[in-house]
């Protein structure tokens, strides 16, 4: 299975080999059930296709594209670098692939309610957005150590009219945001859709946000033979759930020959154990209704995240990126908080391009990966996202980086 050549997960049990399932109360079974099967007849209606196609390019602003940085290639005298522009997706991430496709399954089913979870903000401004277009009643949770970082999202999805809940308990993270949306869900689920932002959670989420953001690849594997004439010899993603990752990675798992990098964050480093290194360091648990690498002690409790990206401080990952991982078709790596920094001053000034951080964690990746190839070799990462919501953390760093 390692060239993936056959690859054709989740199982119906909603399995990528080990990982995965549902792990849930018994009353949210039916919802997912329910939404498993709408989801199932509608990926193949020709008019559901046209319309979320219609959506992500009309509304969204797709296909994104596919930038050469040249002063990024120069700078390392190597491989070509590519950049898959998702920040210039309308609300500036990735995250409203994922939110289009959601909507138009939670108004075909009859949901008159939307909640998320959010960390860097930026899925909570998309479901925001969509809910807002849509009509449909819209809550956020948020942990209120991301509220006060991410303060010009939550000013956004305010803008667009959503409920921004602030959660207290906990790290006051994304981990506490999806716990609260979980708990409000199992509430209210007669009229509710949750619209979980990455490839998590319990079957069929990491499928259904998956397939959502697999356009990322499908235009990259056309878009690279165009401007380059061949495919690519590496990709390259940040991994906090992962979607960004999946969404790249997905349709391009049939080709062997390319080398595909996840970059998590190390935070402070592996060694002070405040990171957020799931696939690097973590261990195979239950958690959020799947089961996948989790950081957790002996005794199976969830240890604190840390990265300085709210979109990465998460103590879980997709089980998708977790049976890639012991499949060894995808190898996983960490970067730590001042890398991360490092390179999205790198990226500013020679590009022109403001990163988002957790964006970044792929970009610093590249000191590592590049010295290592030839000029003849192309690398593409995706940037996910624009680095507007990170300016005041960015700020704390301009006498370093004048």
């Amino acid at each position: 299975m390692s060239n993936c050549q056959n690859y054709n997960f989740p199982d119906q049990k909603g399995y990528f080999g080990e990982f995965g399932g549902q792990f849930v109360p018994e009353v949210l079974r039916p919802a997912l059930t329910e939404l498993e099967q709408a989801y199932t007849e509608l990926k193949n209606s020709a008019d559901f296709k046209e319309e979320f196609r219609n959506d992500l390019k009309f509304y969204a602003g797709r296909p994104t594209p596919l930038y050469f940085a040249e002063n990024l290639t120069n700078h390392f005298q190597r491989a070509k670098i590519y950049l898959k522009r998702e920040d210039l997706n309308h609300t500036g991430a990735h995250k409203i692939n994922n939110t289009i496709g959601q909507i138009l399954l939670a108004k075909k089913i009859g949901k008159r309610r939307i909640i998320a979870e959010t960390g860097a903000g930026q899925h909570g401004v998309a479901t925001a957005t969509v809910a807002a277009r849509s009509g449909l009643q819209c809550c956020i949770y948020m942990g209120a150590g991301d509220v006060k970082r991410q303060y010009l999202n939550v000013q956004r999805m305010k803008m667009l009219g959503a409920e921004v809940r602030t959660v207290h308990t906990g790290t006051k993270t994304l981990k506490d945001a999806t716990n609260e949306a979980l708990r409000d869900w199992l509430t209210n689920v007669k009229n509710t859709h949750y619209i979980i932002g990455s490839v998590v959670g319990p079957h069929p989420f990491p499928m259904i946000v998956r397939d959502f953001q697999k356009v990322i690849g499908e235009e990259v594997e056309n878009q690279i033979q165009v401007l380059a004439g061949r495919l690519p010899d590496y990709l390259l993603a940040c991994v906090g759930g992962g979607s960004n990752a999946i969404g790249l990675f997905y349709s391009m798992l049939k080709y062997k020959q390319i080398r595909m990098i996840g970059v998590e964050a190390a935070g402070c480093g592996i060694e002070s154990k405040k990171h957020a290194a799931t696939l690097s360091t973590g261990s195979p648990g239950v958690f959020h209704g799947m089961k996948s690498y989790l950081l957790q002690d002996e005794n199976g409790q969830i240890k604190l995240a840390h990265s300085i990206s709210a979109g990465l401080d998460y103590p879980g990952v997709g089980p998708e990126h977790s049976f890639l991982k012991d499949q060894t078709r995808v190898q996983y790596f960490s970067v730590s908080d001042k890398q991360a920094i490092a390179a999205s001053f790198l990226l500013s000034r020679l590009e022109g391009i403001i990163p988002a951080l957790e964006s970044a964690h792929a970009l610093a990746f590249l000191e590592n990966l590049v010295p290592k190839t030839s000029d003849s070799e192309i690398v593409i990462v995706n940037l996910s996202g624009r680095g507007d919501k990170d300016m005041a953390t960015f700020g704390r760093f301009f006498t370093e980086y004048r």
